[in-house]
């Protein structure tokens, strides 16, 4: 009988989607509707398919409840049957081809057609034969689906999934514990899918109470809107019993918004029997014994539960089929992005080169904008601060020169509370007694090159006398009005004791500044933790190299200007030293000024210098006072002054320019120069291997994500067909 518009299940074009996207696999992927036949073992399963289904289905024990069945049933012009084999989402490549590859066409599917194909679709399946011992273990159960598709002019367009009854007890030689928990987390997985509409088959003979099928049902049906009870074998109901059975279908107890439905299930005679009509035998059953006579018509019958199953499958497509679109692109675009972030495959020495070539060639671009602080050619600049490097070093040279104007120096110079310069603006400690030699915390692996943190206090503001006195009595000679160059580099060097610690200070926050952005860019052009990881211990002996480089460069500079004679060509230098002379002699004569009164004698100091006189007697005086000691260190004094300050501005340009700038940031010895092109280029099949070599789960994840991404670039475009 060819079926009616009653009859039909849902929207043909609709359904034969859905089943176009379980056959390319991506029901795995994503939740497709689909009606799901549960139950217990004997509970009468079968018989609910062939009757939605209108076709008897061979029976042969053993051979059809050892894997989930997909039974789709599409209208086609041409008769013909097709069966093939979905392999688990999770079976390794090798079975996944293997089933993939197997599949039959057949014009009709006999008793004794059916047991021939199961039996090679258990060997394709590797499972364990009927009854067959031949030593080799082999699992009795598969979580391959097979697929029989049946298609005719008068076939409905339907698809129902028969999954392997569920048992408690084994049977020994063919099944155990581990077959039971199996088929039950089978059985459940089904059940979970939220899109699923679940057939719970139970036998109406049965205490529903003990029916543990039913309990799954509620545990992933927990609202109950997608699970409808059948009760099966109606004439095996215990005389008494069968007004419990008419409560359950009435719905007075075990409430479901479902409802419950009855079927009557052919007996073995029947069966056999082609002349009797299944249908005409379950009418007269349900017109003629009573209680079932009484039930409502349309709770009874497989006519009536295909159409009642027609209204809820029809409903959940109509309402899930946008969504299973939607999941389909965002299921895509989601395993795409998981591909992409591995990479290109890296199964060759070459695979890996070219891999980490790439990689280092987005580095070197990062490194590039970052130097020449073109923040604004890339967005990874916007949202992580450690890659924006040029402003921090700037800034933290400008405070590393204040710190050294300010505070680098011992004692306070005669006549300049500043040591010789102007009070530098911007310096957070330059109204602090003390102040600290590093601004950055430490980072993890490079604590073996930085310094600690250090109090430098603020230089004396009194003792410069006294300190220079016992420096000239401890190291004079023989000199007679002068004194020995050595006592100069003496004082210098006691003088700028505190540049050793500032420098060191300042060289370790560059430092950690210039790490923490390979560390940061690192992160942006590799995504796979498992590289990165690999790649920075790679990389680590080399930077510390490259960290060393730039402190012993630094550490040269303080040994050339604290240690060595004192030596210049400044021209500032004789000009501080004139200034400073002069500068003491005005302050002298200042104290001996006078001005000249209207009568032409001298008076009382007054406001205007320029009119201020000095008298020879005490010009005379003054000199005669000083002794020859005390001009001594006054000129050591105004030689250290002046040339401490160009030394001091000389050191702080070449720590930043040499130590800081070209050592560490610019050079192509850098740190950030190390990781480039020419560097892998230079990396050993061996060292390729350990850094970018695919682990054997990285390879299993790649595989299975391509095939992931096929299904559902396969899916996009069913979905896409009008």
């Amino acid at each position: 009988m060819a079926p009616t518009c009653e009859t039909a299940l849902a929207d043909p074009l609709m359904l034969d989607k859905i089943d176009k996207l379980f056959a390319c696999g991506v029901g795995e992927l994503v939740d497709l509707p689909q009606i799901v036949v549960v139950g217990d073992q004997s509970s009468g399963k079968s018989s609910v398919l062939e009757g939605l289904i209108r076709k008897p289905l061979p029976r042969d024990s053993g051979l059809c409840t050892r894997f989930a069945t997909q039974i789709v049933f599409r209208r086609a012009k041409v008769e013909g049957i097709e069966v093939s084999i979905i392999p688990d989402k999770d079976a390794d490549a090798q079975h996944a081809v293997r089933v993939r590859k197997w599949g039959k066409k057949v014009k009709d599917l006999d008793s004794q057609a059916f047991v021939e194909i199961m039996a090679e679709v258990h060997i394709e399946m590797g499972l364990k034969g009927h009854g067959e011992d031949d030593g080799v273990k082999r699992p009795t159960f598969s979580n391959d689906v097979l697929r029989l598709e049946i298609s005719g002019p008068d076939q409905e367009h339907l698809s129902v999934i028969d999954v392997p009854g569920i048992f408690k007890s084994t049977t020994e030689g063919v099944t155990t514990k581990a077959d039971i928990a199996l088929v039950r987390n089978m059985v459940k997985g089904y059940m979970d899918n939220p899109r699923s509409i679940i057939l719970t088959v139970i036998p109406a003979n049965v205490d529903i109470a003990t029916q543990e099928i039913l309990e799954l049902a509620m545990e992933a049906d927990t609202v109950g809107d997608r699970t409808m009870g059948v009760l099966t074998k109606p004439d095996l109901v215990d005389k008494g019993a069968e007004n419990r059975v008419v409560d359950l279908i009435e719905g007075r107890v075990r409430v479901m918004k479902l409802g419950w439905h009855m079927i009557r299930n052919p007996g073995q005679k029947e069966m056999s029997d082609d002349t009797l009509d299944r249908n005409s035998l379950e009418k007269a059953f349900f017109r003629n014994n009573v209680p079932w006579n009484a039930l409502e018509k349309d709770k009874v019958g497989v006519d009536t539960l295909r159409v009642r199953l027609k209204e809820v499958i029809s409903s959940l497509v109509k309402r899930e089929f946008p969504k299973v679109k939607s999941e389909v692109r965002i299921r895509l675009d989601a395993r795409q992005k998981r591909l992409a972030d591995l990479g290109p495959e890296r199964s060759t020495a070459m695979d890996q080169m070219a891999y980490l070539t790439r990689m280092a060639s987005q580095f070197q671009r990062l490194v590039t904008l970052a130097l020449n602080a073109n923040y604004g050619a890339d967005d990874v600049f916007k949202n992580n601060v450690h890659l924006r490097i040029a402003p921090a070093v700037m800034t933290r040279m400008k405070t590393f020169s204040d710190n050294m104007a300010q505070g680098g120096h011992e004692y306070e110079f005669l006549h300049d509370s500043s040591g010789g310069a102007s009070p530098p603006t911007g310096n957070p400690f330059a109204s602090m007694n003390t102040f600290p030699t590093r601004l950055e915390f430490n980072v993890e692996g490079i604590e073996e090159v930085l310094y600690p943190d250090t109090e430098i206090k603020m230089p004396k503001p009194l003792g410069m006398e006294t300190w220079l006195k016992g420096v000239f009595q401890g190291n004079r000679g023989f000199e007679l009005g002068t004194f020995n160059t050595t006592i100069l580099s003496t004082a210098m060097k006691q003088q700028s004791e505190k540049w050793t610690a500032i420098t060191r200070g300042f060289l370790s926050d560059i430092i950690v500044m210039v790490h923490r952005f390979i560390t940061a860019a690192l992160g942006v052009v590799c995504r796979d933790q498992d590289i990165r990881v690999a790649l920075e211990n790679t990389l680590s002996e080399d930077l510390m190299k490259r960290y060393l480089a730039a402190i012993e460069n630094a550490k040269f500079l303080l040994k050339v200007e604290s240690c060595d004679t004192p030596t210049t060509l400044n021209h500032y230098f004789n000009d501080n030293l004139q200034k400073s002379r002069q500068g003491k002699i005005m302050a002298g004569m200042k104290r001996k000024a006078s001005q000249i009164t209207s009568f032409g004698q001298p008076s009382g100091f007054g406001s205007n210098m320029d009119e201020a006189v000095v008298q020879m007697k005490d010009l005379e005086s003054h000199v005669k006072n000083m002794s020859n000691d005390e001009h001594v260190i006054n000129d050591i004094h105004d030689i250290l002054k002046s040339y401490y300050k160009v030394s001091r501005k000389t050191f702080v340009d070449n720590i930043c320019k040499q130590a800081a700038s070209h050592y560490l940031l610019h050079c192509e010895t850098s740190p950030l120069a190390l990781f480039s092109p020419v560097w892998v280029s230079e990396l050993s099949a061996t060292e390729l291997e350990e850094i970018a070599g695919e682990a054997p789960g990285l390879k299993r994840m790649r595989i299975q994500l391509a095939k992931e991404v096929d299904s559902l670039r396969e899916a996009m475009k069913i979905l896409a067909r009008s």
